[in-house]
């Protein structure tokens, strides 16, 4: 019987799969390959290669610190930089200074600039646009002036920007500085004198993109963004735009933004000009814009509240009046209409404050002064085009005249084209017995005093009147002239004998009026004239009405 041929393989059937078992599929290996001889020996070489250049670089600090040092001092004229200790950082292409100083040779203690870190390196999102430039990180710096370190850069023949502190700094690294950026910073400066220090501090700053291109006039492509504790109490906010490649000298244009800064520490300043500044706080917002075509001071709202101002006028001082109003009025015309610069106040408030001159020229003294102030300034401009600006000013003098006055304003080549309208009345007398004595060698125990002008300003010259008038007056006491001689005894007679003729019996009041004209920045007034409109007024218009009548009706 014949046997049955074997089917092919092909045709054979599948095994059987046992049951409770499931088919393992083997899980893919992910992952870098275990390096073989040859990376591993690269990798070594590496890390010991970094680990040299990591150890030598600590070998390198101190003669880059000197090197560094020496390139920094040869680039500057009046004052020396030092360098207390150097970090360079091979791996990421940076160093950091410690303990950075920058002294005056003249004064060289304390120094003017101290920097407890400065860390330098490649600005690294600046190569995203394929610029290969660097950042500057001020940690604490400190800028510190005394009075005796300004005098000598007053006095110093080589110009503030030509010392080459910028030079200095670009010798710290071989790339342009591109960002600066100021941390926790302070500025100080000393007067003289029991006075506080005026201070800025906690400072942040970042001015970016400092390396443009070349800009067109008047556009500031670098931000700038600027903080600052003012006085301790008062803040400063600067948010604005710069070119740091104008010419000749940087560009800034940026809004400025103070609150709360207490006025008492500007004392060192205001000393020097004989005002004595007490209390009193200002804040104010505005734009400034400082480039080599056109200056702005664009003052947009000022307001100071509860201030007090002495200007202390003594013998050393003798003049400086009439010469600051000398020079008040030729710094006006010069900078009259000027296209090339703007002064411009939008509004400033004053409020609650004083006012006073205090005269030690004489024997004895003298303080006139202004109470309860209250000054609104709108629209104060050194342009033409920007219209009439408007002065307003209430307060009480000598603490009981109530006083207005008004001015209007709009700036000339010539000298300003203005009116002021001036109203003080009913002042208590007594309060006036030290200017009294002083200029009419009489004193009174009672009156009242009241003063009326109008000046007007046009092409330099200045024409108007002023008018004082005295009401109820009496300077003869027995009780208050006991201990005078008898000649001031006498005088006081006399005053008060005058008083009672040149009154006008309507309103019981003595009267004149005193013209005033010339230039404006010397009016001139005629004593004679002033007596003689005195004598008019008391003589014709009070004793003698009755005769002017009857002239009068003779005439007809």
């Amino acid at each position: 019987m014949a046997q049955p041929r074997p089917l092919p393989d092909s045709d054979a059937p599948a095994p059987r799969r046992r049951r409770g078992r499931l088919l393992r599929f083997r899980r893919p290996r992910f992952g870098l390959r275990r390096p073989g001889r040859v990376g591993t020996i690269a990798l070594l070489t590496l890390g010991i290669l970094l680990a040299l250049v990591v150890i030598g670089s600590f070998f390198v600090d101190e003669p880059m610190r000197r090197t560094m040092e020496s390139q920094m001092n040869a680039r500057m004229k009046g004052y020396s930089a030092k360098i207390g200790r150097l970090s360079f950082h091979p791996l990421g292409f940076g160093v950091t200074l410690y303990d950075l100083t920058f002294s005056q040779n003249a004064h060289p203690d304390p120094p003017v600039l101290y920097v407890k870190k400065l860390d330098a390196g490649v600005q690294w999102k600046a190569l995203v646009h394929r610029r290969v430039v660097a950042d500057f990180e001020f940690d604490q710096p400190k800028l510190y002036v005394d009075v005796v370190q300004f005098r000598q850069e007053a006095k110093d023949p080589t110009p503030l920007t030509e010392h080459g502190w910028q030079q200095a700094f670009e010798a710290i690294y071989p790339l342009k500085i591109n960002e600066v950026i100021i941390k926790n910073g302070e500025a100080v400066y000393v007067d003289d004198g029991p006075f506080k220090p005026l201070r800025l501090s906690n400072i942040q700053m970042r001015a970016d993109n400092i390396r443009n291109v070349h800009s067109k006039e008047r556009e500031y492509p670098s931000e700038v963004a600027l903080s600052a504790v003012v006085f301790e109490e008062g803040r400063l906010k600067i948010d604005g735009h710069a070119d740091f490649l104008a010419e000749p000298h940087v560009g800034v244009k940026g809004d400025v933004d103070l609150k709360g800064v207490p006025l008492d520490y500007f004392k060192p300043v205001t000393n020097k000009y004989n005002l004595a500044v007490s209390g009193g706080v200002l804040s104010a917002n505005g734009l400034i814009e400082y480039a080599p075509t056109i200056k702005v001071v664009d003052l947009k709202e000022a307001e100071i509240n509860r201030v007090k101002i002495e200007y202390i006028h003594t013998p050393k001082n003798e003049g400086i009046a009439q010469k600051t109003t000398k020079a008040a009025s030729d710094a006006t015309k010069q900078t009259a209409d000027r296209a090339d610069l703007l002064l411009r106040v939008a509004e400033v408030r004053v409020r609650q404050s004083e006012v006073a001159v205090v005269n030690k020229t004489v024997s004895p003294p003298f303080r006139a002064f202004l109470t309860d102030v209250n000054l609104d300034v709108k629209n104060v401009t050194n342009q033409r085009s920007e219209g009439v600006g408007n002065i307003h000013l209430t307060g009480r003098f000598m603490g009981s005249g109530k006083t207005t006055a008004t001015l209007s304003f709009r700036p000339e080549k010539t000298g300003p084209d203005f009116h002021l309208a001036l109203k003080l009345e009913d002042t208590d007398m007594t309060t006036m017995n030290p200017l009294l004595r002083q200029y009419g060698k009489f004193d009174v125990v009672q009156g009242k005093f009241s003063l009326y002008t109008e000046l007007d300003g046009k092409n330099g010259q200045v024409s108007g009147y002023v008018k004082p008038l005295f009401k109820d007056v009496k300077a003869a006491d027995p009780v208050q002239d006991r201990d005078k001689s008898f000649g001031q005894k006498l005088w006081a007679h006399v005053v008060d004998i005058a008083a009672k003729i040149l009154k006008n019996p309507p309103r019981d009041e003595v009267a004149t009026k005193i013209d005033v004209a010339g230039r404006i920045d010397q009016p001139q007034t005629s004593t004679l004239q002033a007596l003689g409109n005195l004598l008019r007024n008391a003589f014709i218009k009070a004793i003698l009405p009755g005769l002017e009548r009857e002239s009068s009706r003779e005439r007809r």
